[in-house]
């Protein structure tokens, strides 16, 4: 039971240092490490609209449902 664990999380381990270099090789900043300042600030002045499209600009790889629905919860966080 261990052995399968630890085997799972050798690969998951594996896995997640390659997703990293190739976010690094296309120059993606991965989304947990986008800087929310701008985006919190448009969202406090009611420009959800301004704020969805900065992230699009922050996270390129991200289309318009997903940050529609990360700025939704950092509105809701706020």
């Amino acid at each position: 039971m261990f052995d399968n664990n630890s085997r799972l999380e050798r690969k998951i381990n594996r896995l997640e240092r390659k997703l990293d270099l190739i976010l690094q090789h296309l120059q993606i900043e991965d989304a947990d490490r986008i800087d929310f300042t701008e985006i919190d600030d448009l969202l406090r002045r009611n420009k959800k609209i301004q704020a969805i499209r900065r992230f699009r600009q922050l996270d390129p790889a991200a289309g318009l449902k997903e940050a529609a629905d990360a700025v939704e919860a950092r509105a809701k966080a706020l």
